[in-house]
């Protein structure tokens, strides 16, 4: 399932939700104000070409 940004159109909240996808958007409800007027955002992502580092890979790990 992927997790989609969403904005309601009533509060101006801006939120991510964990959505199947046959979930239409008049399903999705805000967790601030509980209104359904809300919008699917385009996130925007990026990615790296490079090579991977100890470093950089050590980022996405938890610490202990």
């Amino acid at each position: 399932m992927p997790i989609y940004e969403y904005r309601c159109q009533e509060c101006g909240e801006k939120f991510e939700k964990l959505v199947r996808l046959s979930t239409s958007t008049s399903e999705i409800e805000c967790p601030k104000c509980s209104g359904r007027r809300v919008e699917k955002l385009i996130s925007a992502f990026s990615t790296r070409t490079s090579s991977t580092t100890a470093a950089s890979a050590s980022a996405c790990t938890p610490s202990a």
